[in-house]
């Protein structure tokens, strides 16, 4: 489980810290016993695939998905064959509303935003299969937060997408003096009412616009 090279230089000390160390024995106990998600190479794809000099926008989630063939690193992604769970079929649904999106049917993966400069970040990293939020409070917390706030320590205006109350809570680490905020409900089925309307992707595209940022194509698949 190798933090990717550019944040690792950016995080400086972070994974030699107390709270971190213990994290990575916990996890190599859990994997030893149990079935983990994601894979542990995929662990910090988010991370990955959207370096720090590159983040534009940071789409926060919560834990990954905990059933078979979901969780491969990227908050809300599935690869195929999965087909996208319920969130990601409203997030679809709200795109289309929104920009006239189509996404073609099945598709459930998300790493053509992550190229683009969204930091697809759950803000805890792992799950025991099938028992959803069963690695909180180990240490990943802690370890996304340093994320988030490197982020914000970015000279270059960045787009904090934040969705449901678990999400909204991390507003706090967010300079609103020099990045944008955008909220609303989460997209689950729980909330979907109050996430529809919302239009998270034409206004964060308008916020990247505005601080001389290109706008996210957020078309997916040919």
């Amino acid at each position: 489980m190798q933090i990717p090279t550019p944040w690792l230089a950016a995080l400086g000390a972070e994974s030699e810290k107390p709270y971190y160390r213990a994290l990575v024995d916990f996890l190599a106990l859990e994997r030893a016993t149990k079935t983990v998600f994601p894979a542990e190479e995929n662990v910090f794809r988010a991370l990955a695939l959207t370096p720090p000099d590159d983040v534009k926008v940071v789409l926060l989630g919560q834990d990954p998905y905990h059933d078979d063939g979901q969780a491969h690193g990227l908050c809300f992604s599935v690869l195929p064959p999965t087909r996208p769970p319920p969130s990601l079929k409203n997030m679809f649904r709200e795109l289309k509303d929104d920009l006239g999106i189509v996404t073609p049917e099945g598709l459930g993966e998300l790493s053509a935003w992550a190229k683009q400069g969204v930091l697809l970040l759950n803000t805890v990293l792992t799950v025991l299969a099938h028992q959803a939020a069963s690695h909180k409070k180990q240490g990943w917390e802690t370890f996304t937060d340093a994320v988030i706030g490197k982020v914000n320590e970015s000279a270059r205006p960045v787009v904090f997408c934040l969705w449901g109350a678990h999400a909204r809570s991390k507003a706090k680490l967010v300079d609103i003096s020099r990045h944008s905020v955008i909220e609303s409900a989460h997209p689950s089925p729980l909330s979907a009412r109050l996430f529809f309307g919302t239009k998270p992707y034409s206004k964060i595209n308008a916020a990247l616009v505005a601080a001389g940022r290109s706008p996210i194509d957020w078309s997916l698949g040919p």
